[in-house]
């Protein structure tokens, strides 16, 4: 009896992510939803994305979390338009909760909206919201073995990000195992290893935001 019902919400959703899909592509604005576990190091993405970056795109944050407004908090000290949604329990963001922060966002002013979602490596895969793209980070702390575990995230992403690449010499983690088993999963998922600790490896993400940002333009 509970697989109508979670039809339903899924369809219902994916109507609500188109609708939000041809605004986004109406203002020519690019947007990405950045999925990871808790603590993998996603805001720290955002606020050194920020930094490199605030002088060529103009960014937007939707920020989504059970509870609490930190990361928004985080983020608009570094000069950008940021919106806290709180889900009170849910797990994930869905199209409905994104459409509700339309008006506290001038879409006209901005080139990249990023989606911070809530940290799951289950639900937010499954949830379109209209973006363009689902980025994936991975942190080494977690070890190798959720590409395997957690296939859907690899499968439904189009970037992997695998984060505190530093810590590497202090964890038990094969970055090979991690590439493999994400590739197997997903043959077209671009993949760059990082650490927004020390910012090695990041330029290749900006460059990869930068092209994208350009291509929504044409």
């Amino acid at each position: 009896m509970k697989i109508p019902v979670v039809r339903d919400i899924l369809e219902a959703n994916e109507r609500i992510a188109r609708q939000n899909r041809e605004l986004f592509d109406e203002n020519r604005l690019l947007v990405i939803n950045l999925m990871s576990a808790p603590g993998a190091g996603k805001t720290s993405l955002l606020e050194r994305s920020i930094d490199a970056l605030k002088d060529e795109i103009s960014m937007g944050i939707i920020e989504g979390d059970i509870q609490s407004s930190q990361d928004a908090e985080r983020v608009a000290r570094k000069g950008v338009p940021a919106v806290q949604i709180n889900t009170g329990g849910e797990c994930h963001l869905d199209g409905n909760m994104i459409r509700d922060t339309f008006k506290d966002l001038d879409f006209k002013g901005l080139q990249l909206l990023v989606i911070e979602n809530v940290g799951n490596l289950v639900c937010p895969a499954e949830f379109n919201m209209g973006e363009d793209y689902k980025i994936m980070m991975l942190s080494v702390t977690e070890g190798d073995d959720k590409p395997s575990k957690y296939p859907l995230m690899f499968r439904k992403s189009r970037v992997l990000l695998i984060n505190k690449i530093d810590l590497l010499p202090y964890v038990d983690c094969s970055m090979e195992r991690i590439e493999k088993e994400s590739r197997r999963i997903n043959p077209e998922l671009t993949i760059f290893r990082i650490s927004c600790k020390t910012g090695e490896g990041l330029k290749g993400w900006y460059s990869w935001l930068r092209e994208q940002v350009n291509n929504k333009k044409k």
